[in-house]
């Protein structure tokens, strides 16, 4: 009886630090972001952002994650410029889609964005940004430097292979569900 009540005290606890563990994220002030927006809400324009989204940050990665500092990558971007314009006209064009757009690397505005629970100000930043069509519709945002997203997108790739498992519920439900 002890042992269980022990158990169900641990438990608990467990349970009551994982349910408020967050993972915070914090976007460093000197970041260089990354968006895309889409010509419209429609389901057509979203997939396509998407699609761009995706297939430019194939290409970034391989840029990024070798870059050691921010005047690095500031410079690596510009002249790496014409490649993702090549790589964004493929896309359309691979998905026969003959949405104009626009890529500019520069200071930019973003609207108020939340991330990994923490809430960032609108406000001009340093960023990456593409405009499909007319860029009414929702956008893809993540940071370029340090390379959050490009890190995180491989992260989650390799994440969908892992099952996880609770030893905390395996444990409670052995003993309250048999």
């Amino acid at each position: 009886m002890k042992k269980t009540v022990i158990l169900i005290v641990l438990a608990i606890i467990t349970l009551g630090a994982l349910s408020t563990q967050e993972d915070v994220v914090l976007i460093p002030k000197d970041a260089i972001r990354f968006r895309v927006i889409a010509n419209s809400n429609s389901d057509k324009d979203q997939n396509i952002k998407k699609k761009v989204a995706t297939n430019l940050q194939h290409e970034l990665r391989k840029t990024m994650l070798t870059q050691e500092n921010l005047t690095s990558s500031r410079k690596t971007l510009k002249t790496k410029l014409p490649e993702f314009r090549e790589n964004i006209q493929t896309t359309l064009e691979n998905n026969k889609n003959d949405t104009t757009f626009d890529i500019d690397y520069g200071t930019h505005y973003f609207p108020e964005k939340t991330y990994k629970g923490v809430v960032y100000e609108e406000g001009m930043y340093e960023s990456l940004v593409v405009t499909l069509g007319s860029g009414k519709g929702k956008n893809f945002w993540c940071v370029l430097f340090p390379p959050l997203c490009l890190l995180e997108a491989e992260e989650n790739k390799q994440l969908e292979k892992v099952e996880y498992k609770s030893f905390v519920k395996e444990m409670m439900n052995k003993y309250f569900h048999s």
